[in-house]
């Protein structure tokens, strides 16, 4: 049976470390690993006591040996290496009463070739008072071990792709979401849009029940987060305000079944700064029953949006006095127009002597009134009216629905704000030439402007007589 036995096995004689571990104990020792691991001498000698009685043809087949005779006289080849360390193990095994040890070890062919093996090792009945017989059993497990070396590889390259990645990673836990959805679902529940309008609770309970599992490095850094712990203490902080309708477009995808989507949210890092990221949201492999594993993705595009805001404000404002420009002004004009409004009233000005200041003292003077011009027009317009500067040293403002009176009053407003700005700048006082006029039925709403243009020029030859001065006023109509 032993030669035919399909396991590689080897019958020893450990009575030479039998003798030795008495010898120990008679010297007092009562912890073996402390002692032994002190002096490596007696592991060696212990290991050099272990007489090689017979090994089966398996165990020739698998280190290589022609015969047990050749496999004998290069057990230093077999056992290079860690063998002290493995076989100090087996003694502490053996030392505290057990029959039987085992251990793990990497042994080598007489070719060289690396084994990982898997030794187990038992005191047969009858020699437990000597050791005299002990049958061992070494495994190949080289297979085993290189897929586990490979997994351990596997998972340290994915744990630091993760860790360094450049972008924010969540893993989050989304089972107890997963059993909301179905407990809906189980309820009769086919329109879940409509049920969520109706029961805008529930999202708020979704919401609380999403269990962060692990963050990246990037994560803290973008969020301003010194650990883990303070960033899962500090949630609230970071996703509020305009997270509810991105995680409610979230909830009616899974609900529809899919588990992979991509859409951009607003969240905040713990300085109270908005940060605008695209999500990528996936539901991991193996995970799609219960959705217990869930990586949540995060690029930052808030620089991107910042840039896309400024080219947007670029193209509706005029960069000087920060009020709206000429092309928002047609395009306002058109939308008003098309709106078929019953009231609506335009004021139209000028600045008054920016030519002259321009030719007197340059126009960096020139700008610093028209700048204040527009702190003018900032302070006197609010929404739904729209100040712009439609010109060199032309304004306007369009007001829907509001009729000749108020517009009057708004004028008014301006001048006297004219001249309390004028009080604290000094050099030029702010003058505007305006003119105001309020749609009548059935008249183009152009028509209207070209009325209160009209009536700005009147304002203007009004103040050129005042001043003495004719220029740019052109001929009255």
């Amino acid at each position: 049976m032993f030669a035919l036995a399909p396991v590689p096995l080897w019958l020893e004689d450990w009575s030479g470390i039998r003798a030795l571990a008495d010898e120990w104990r008679a010297a007092g020792v009562t912890d073996l690993r402390a002692f032994l691991s002190a002096d490596l001498s007696q592991v060696r000698r212990s290991a050099e006591a272990i007489r090689i009685l017979e090994v089966n043809p398996r165990t020739l087949a698998l280190f290589e040996a022609a015969d047990t005779a050749e496999l004998v006289s290069r057990l230093g080849d077999v056992f290079a290496g860690v063998m002290l360390d493995n076989h100090l193990d087996e003694l502490v095994q053996l030392w505290d009463g057990a029959t039987e040890f085992t251990s793990r070890a990497v042994n080598h062919t007489l070719g060289g070739r690396a084994l990982d093996i898997q030794l187990k090792g038992r005191v047969l009945p009858g020699f437990e008072a000597d050791w005299g017989r002990v049958l061992v059993v070494t495994e190949d497990v080289s297979e085993r071990e290189a897929a586990r070396r490979q997994a351990a590889v596997s998972e340290a390259y994915a744990k630091f792709l993760f860790e360094h990645s450049p972008v924010s990673i969540w893993v989050e836990d989304f089972s107890q979401i997963h059993v909301l959805l179905q407990d809906v679902r189980a309820s009769g529940v086919t329109d879940f849009r409509t049920f969520l309008e109706v029961h805008p609770e529930f999202l708020t309970r979704c919401m609380s029940e999403i269990r962060v599992i692990d963050v990246n490095r990037q994560t803290l850094a973008v969020f301003g987060a010194p650990d883990l712990a303070t960033l899962l203490a500090r949630l609230s902080e970071i996703f509020r305000d305009r997270l509810a309708q991105p995680f409610r477009e979230e909830l009616i995808d899974l609900w529809n079944g899919r588990l992979t989507q991509t859409r951009e949210v607003v969240n905040y890092s713990l300085e109270g700064e908005e940060m605008h990221f695209v999500m990528q949201f996936h539901v991991l492999p193996g995970h799609e029953h219960d959705w217990s594993l869930v990586q949540v993705a995060l690029t930052d595009i808030t620089a991107r949006k910042k840039a896309e805001a400024y080219l947007e404000y670029l193209g509706k404002h005029d960069v000087l006095t920060k009020l709206f420009n000429r092309s928002f002004y047609v395009d306002e004009m058109n939308r008003l127009e098309r709106r078929k409004l019953e009231t609506v009233s335009v004021l139209v000005a000028d600045l008054n002597g920016l030519k002259g200041l321009n030719d007197q003292l340059g126009h960096a003077a020139g700008d610093t009134l028209l700048r204040r011009a527009g702190e003018v027009f900032a302070e006197a317009v609010r929404a739904p009216c729209h100040a712009a500067r439609i010109g060199g040293d032309e304004f306007a403002v369009l007001m829907p629905h509001v009729g000749a009176a108020e517009a009057e009053a708004l004028l008014l407003a301006i001048e006297d704000l004219c001249a309390i700005n004028s009080q604290f700048y000094p050099g030029e006082r702010l003058s505007l030439s305006m003119g105001v006029a309020t749609l009548r039925p059935g008249e183009r709403l152009e028509e209207t402007v070209k009325r209160a243009d009209l009536r700005m020029y009147e304002a203007k030859r009004r103040y050129y007589a005042a001043t003495g001065e004719r220029r740019g006023v052109p001929p009255a109509l």
